[in-house]
C-alpha cells in the first residue's frame, strides 16, 4: 500500500514490562516486524525515541537545565538506535544509522539524499538525535525527516492501540476514535504528538496512523491496507 514509510517507535514501548531500559523480547518483535515489512518491498526509514532511558522535559521538572536534558534525550535515541540496528542485523538486515549531531564512527551524519539513496537500495535507515536541537520532540523530528525524505505516511508504534480520548491504561473506558483531522487532534488536545508535530504534518499533507506496534503482525497488517489504529490527515 505504501512505497516508503517514516516509522516512529515510542522509546517508552521498548521497556515493556520493565521500569526502564530495553527488554529484549520487545527488541526482538520489532525487528522481526520491520524485517518482514522490508522484505515486503517497503521502504522503511525509522525515527526512535529515548523515553525508555531519558526524556528532557522530565529531567528539566527534576532540576536539570533544559538544554542539556534535551541533549540527554538525544543521545538516549543514539543508544536504542544502535540496539535496534544490532537486532536488525542479526537477522540480516541491512541496516545504516543516522544522527542529527556528529558521532562518527558509529553513526553517519544525517543528510537526507544519503538517507533517500539508501532507502532506494532497500536498506532501513535509522535516525536519531532527533531534529539536533533543544526545545523538539523525537515526535516533531518524524515529522520533518518523513517530509524531508517524501515518506508517503508517517507510523507511530506505541503500546496502545491508537488514539484515545482519555490515557487507556489508566481509563478502561476510554474510546479509541478511528479516524482525526489534525485540527480535531489540535482542538481536542489529544497528547499523541505536540502541536508542532501535528502543524508540520498538517502544512505538508502527511497521513499519520498511530498504532499498537507490541501486537504481532500488526506492522504487516497495516502497510497491507487493513484498518488499523487512528488515522490522523487534513
Amino acid at each position: 500500500m505504501y512505497k516508503r514509510i517514516l516509522l516512529k517507535l515510542s522509546g517508552e514501548a521498548l521497556m515493556g514490562t520493565q521500569k526502564y531500559g530495553i527488554d529484549n523480547k520487545i527488541l526482538t518483535s520489532y525487528s522481526e516486524e520491520i524485517k518482514a515489512t522490508a522484505l515486503s518491498g517497503v521502504q522503511v526509514a525509522i525515527v526512535i525515541g529515548g523515553g525508555n532511558i531519558f526524556r528532557g522535559i522530565s529531567g528539566a521538572i527534576q532540576g536539570f537545565d533544559r538544554v542539556k536534558g534535551d541533549y540527554m534525550g538525544m543521545l538516549a535515541t543514539v543508544i536504542n538506535g544502535l540496539a535496534l540496528q544490532s537486532a536488525l542485523e542479526s537477522t540480516g538486515v541491512k541496516t545504516r544509522i543516522y544522527t542529527a549531531i556528529r558521532m562518527e564512527p558509529f553513526a553517519e551524519f544525517y543528510n537526507r539524499d544519503k538517507v533517500t539513496e539508501i532507502l532506494e537500495n532497500h536498506e532501513v535507515a535509522i535516525l536519531t538525535g532527533g531534529t539536533g536541537n533543544p526545545y523538539f520532540t523525537t515526535d516533531t523530528a518524524s515529522a520533518l525527516r518523513a517530509i524531508e525524505i517524501k515518506a508517503n505516511v508517517m507510523i507511530k508504534g506505541t503500546r496502545v492501540d491508537g488514539v484515545f480520548d482519555a490515557d487507556p491504561e489508566k481509563n478502561p473506558g476510554a474510546k479509541m476514535y478511528a479516524e482525526l483531522s489534525f485540527n480535531e487532534a489540535i482542538e481536542k488536545q489529544l497528547h499523541v504528538m505536540d502541536t508542532t508535530a501535528f502543524a508540520l504534518c498538517r502544512e505538508n499533507n502527511l497521513p499519520v496512523i498511530v498504532f499498537n506496534m507490541n501486537k504481532k503482525g500488526n506492522l504487516q497488517k497495516l502497510i497491507s491496507g487493513h484498518k488499523i489504529g487512528t488515522l490522523i490527515k487534513n
